[in-house]
């Protein structure tokens, strides 16, 4: 026999010892456990048969019983059939309740009543429909259950007289009750809707009541464990074709200023510059002129004649002026002063 052979039989039966040891451990363990379970006190609870959708009617064979541990029986189960059937009138599903799920009184309606919407709703809160479209809806990919943002686009006047459209956050994480006319949480097909009912409170009932008439109302699908709010901010059309807000525009344009008197001024340096430039070269030129002139040698200068100037001399005469021919005399009569004109004697 070769070695080969020799050791893979080793092998076998090593490998098959081992393999019933752990399968004893285990057969072992299962017994140990199935005795402490034997120990434990059990009950009973109702649970569902077969799925449950919204609206369905609660019957015998939809229910069954199987066993629960005593300790840990759900708040609101049902420990028998008969018990969850029980009162006048039927029980309805209030949502999807699956295969194997505890029946409890908040799933299932009490008796008489109605599988409506008013029935899961919170303590305080109200059920509110908005019309959406197939866009606005988030295309039909909204479901019961869901949490949604509702974002309000409206346009308003601004104070320049300008008509300037923004879209701000109004309402975050706000359920969905139904979509529709359907409030079955297990439906998982996209479905166009044309409205969509919300869980508000009386407040955010109130605004999304107004928001339907102040503007276009549209919904943000929110992540399914994201139930926190967080900070917005408004968007506007500056967002969205790169204008800047007021005081960055008013800053930009004192740059702008700044930048353009700083261009005349390097501009009107640039100019003085020139001038001077220009000076200095005329002075250059005429410094050379000069220079050129020096070299000629003077003509000699011819003595002209002295020219006679002639004198003429003013004599000033005092004539005396005749004395007027008349005069006027003047003699009081009385207290009453006559003046007469008399010719003037010689």
């Amino acid at each position: 026999m070769r070695a080969n052979t020799l050791i893979m039989i080793i092998l076998a039966g090593v490998f098959g010892v081992l393999a019933v040891v752990l399968a004893n451990i285990w057969l072992a363990g299962q017994r140990s456990a199935m005795a402490e379970a034997n120990g434990v006190q059990r009950d009973t609870v109702v649970v569902a048969a077969v799925a449950l959708k919204f609206g369905d009617t609660l019957s015998a064979d939809k229910l069954r019983e199987i066993a629960w541990p005593a300790g840990a029986v759900p708040t609101g189960a049902f420990k028998t059939t008969k018990e969850a059937l029980a009162g006048e009138g039927t029980k309805q599903a209030l949502q999807a309740i699956g295969a194997n799920e505890p029946i409890l009184t908040t799933k299932i309606t009490g008796p008489g009543q109605r599988a409506t919407l008013s029935a899961v709703l919170g303590e305080g809160m109200k059920a509110v429909s908005i019309r959406v479209n197939d866009v606005l809806g988030v295309a039909g990919f909204v479901f019961p259950g869901d949490r949604v943002d509702v974002l309000l686009t409206r346009t308003a006047r601004g104070d320049g007289g300008v008509d300037q459209s923004f879209v701000d956050v109004l309402l975050q994480s706000m359920k969905v009750l139904a979509v529709d006319q359907v409030a079955d949480e297990s439906k998982d097909s996209p479905t166009v809707v044309k409205s969509v009912t919300l869980e508000a409170s009386t407040k955010d009932a109130q605004k999304l009541t107004l928001a339907a008439d102040a503007g276009q109302l549209s919904l943000a699908l929110r992540q399914a464990a994201a139930s926190q709010g967080e900070s917005t901010e408004r968007v506007t059309l500056s967002d969205l074709i790169g204008e800047t807000p007021a005081d960055v525009a008013k800053r930009q344009a004192e740059l702008d200023r700044q930048a353009a008197a700083e261009a005349e001024a390097a501009a009107e340096r640039k100019r003085a510059d020139d001038k001077l430039a220009g000076l200095t070269q005329a002075v250059d030129r005429v410094g050379s002129k000069l220079d050129d002139l020096s070299k000629v040698k003077p003509a000699p200068a011819v003595a002209s004649a002295p020219q006679v100037k002639e004198i003429v001399k003013e004599v000033v005469k005092y004539v005396q002026p005749e004395p007027p021919a008349r005069a006027t005399v003047g003699v009081f009569r009385g207290i009453k002063l006559e003046t007469y004109d008399v010719p003037r004697q010689k």
